[in-house]
């Protein structure tokens, strides 16, 4: 008896039973793709348009289509659209309600298309405009950056490797190196667009169809730079999600770098800087803890949005051509990854212009740890030493300093001599953090000019490319 019962689905004409209840839960999507109602009206806008000109759709529908399709936008904004599990994905809720509310021209809408070429359109409309928001994100905080480095080209901070410290260098020498990674993360972002900006709406379910769809003039009215060229690739890519989040992947280890060298600056052992309270927390048990929360679930989100890259790896290395249900399972990594690089740019945004920089601090450690001992030795190359010979006279120097647990800055001219017959008193200018930094003049270099240059060149840069993407 129940074999003989007919599904009520819209597709459901050859089944003869309705789907499982589990299953219809199982398999929905609009919990999440329901997000895309905004790409998936103006797709279907232009679709009309598409078939209206040439002749498969009357303007009369034409227009009862749009016109439906404006309301129901209306209604999904103001909070009054039912969605519904039973009609699966936001595709069908959308289609279902046009039906409802303008009866066959509606149920022409769906002439040459498919949900497969339907869905992939729309990813590639809402991720073109994720990037386009993400793209002016990181041009307000390079510029953010930007303008900070100009401010403190001249202020002195040690730099470190193996986080121990090396050489003097600049504080907005620093944050021009962020600056570069953005920079980077943005070129990607751009060059990623491109391959997201190429519509797949009209390759059907796979193989194209026999209406004689003018693709190109759809493609036009969406914003893309072309139609995709074959119609298996056209449904069953997720090249672009990939791509994207890989993008992110690699900005959030850059921000996560960021926030790791802003929770190693705020704590006692290096009081750098300190962070804004309203960006902190407190402890439960501990009254005199403040914690950098905030660059702390940046570092930690970058562990996510890796997941969801290997994710979407994994959901595609075995799919045969073409669509395949697997797909479905692409959306919310890459919904998420949105959500989380937006996040965590906006918490940049609004946290780093309001850090306090504690200089003094930050020039002690500079002034410690033996930084301008590297200046000691290109010192004696250039009074006729070998770098090697010049090399191992500084190593020494710097273990007997370490023994007697000295400084570099306060030994003797006598002192320094006992090591090299060629030092002479000309060397403590030599030896100066402020000289140590001024040598340092070569293109990407420390020097407070070079600094200041490379900042003027950062806001340039910021200012010319600082506009929103061609839609």
């Amino acid at each position: 008896m129940h074999g003989k019962q007919k599904t009520n689905k819209i597709w459901g004409g050859r089944f003869t039973e309705d789907t499982d209840t589990f299953v219809s839960e199982f398999t929905a999507s609009v919990g999440f793709d329901r997000r895309m109602y905004r790409q998936d009206i103006t797709g279907s806008i232009a679709h009309a348009r598409m078939l209206a000109k040439i002749g498969v759709l009357s303007e009369i529908d034409c227009a009862a289509i749009i016109q439906g399709l404006e309301e129901i936008l209306i209604e999904i904004e103001s909070g009054r659209f039912e969605w519904s599990v039973e009609l699966e994905d936001v595709h069908m809720n959308i289609e279902a309600r046009l039906i409802e509310r303008v009866g066959d021209a509606g149920r022409r809408l769906h002439t040459g298309r498919s949900r497969n070429d339907q869905v992939a359109t729309d990813m590639r409309l809402y991720l073109r405009e994720a990037i386009d928001i993400i793209f002016s994100k990181l041009r307000c905080f390079q510029g953010i950056l930007a303008d900070m480095a100009a401010c403190e080209a001249a202020t002195v901070m040690p730099g470190f490797t193996h986080l121990q410290v090396a050489q003097p260098v600049t504080f907005g020498h620093h944050l021009l190196a962020w600056f570069e990674m953005l920079k980077r993360d943005s070129e990607r972002l751009s060059d990623c667009r491109r391959r997201v900006n190429i519509m797949p709406l009209g390759a059907a379910a796979l193989a194209g169809t026999s209406y004689p769809l003018d693709r190109v003039y759809t493609a036009q009215l969406l914003g893309f730079d072309a139609p995709t060229a074959n119609s298996l690739d056209a449904v069953s890519d997720r090249d672009f999600a990939i791509e994207f989040t890989s993008v992110a992947a690699i900005l959030l280890t850059h921000l996560s770098r960021m926030s790791e060298e802003l929770v190693l600056w705020s704590s006692s052992q290096f009081n750098f800087i300190e962070l804004p309270d309203r960006f902190c927390t407190g402890s439960s048990i501990m009254p005199q803890k403040k914690n950098p929360d905030v660059p702390e679930l940046v570092r930690g989100k970058v562990g996510r949005v890796n997941g969801h890259l290997v994710s979407l790896l994994t959901l595609m290395k075995s799919q045969p051509l073409a669509y395949n249900k697997d797909n479905q399972e692409d959306k919310e990594p890459l919904f998420d990854t949105v959500d989380t690089v937006l996040g965590c740019l906006f918490a940049f945004i609004k946290m780093i212009p309001e850090i306090r920089l504690n200089r003094n601090v930050m020039l002690k450690m500079a002034q410690g740890g033996f930084s301008t001992a590297t200046d000691l030795a290109d010192y004696l190359v250039r009074k006729g030493l070998p770098f090697r010979e010049a090399h191992e006279i500084v190593g020494k120097i710097i273990s007997s300093l370490i023994e007697k647990k000295g400084n570099l800055l306060d030994m003797t001219l006598v002192e320094l001599q006992r090591f090299s017959h060629l030092i002479t008193i000309d060397v403590f200018s030599i030896l100066s953090l402020e000289n140590s930094l001024a040598t340092r003049n070569v293109l990407g270099g420390t020097a407070p000019s070079r600094v200041r240059e490379a900042a003027a060149l950062a806001q340039s840069w910021v200012a010319t490319n600082n506009v929103t993407m061609p839609v």
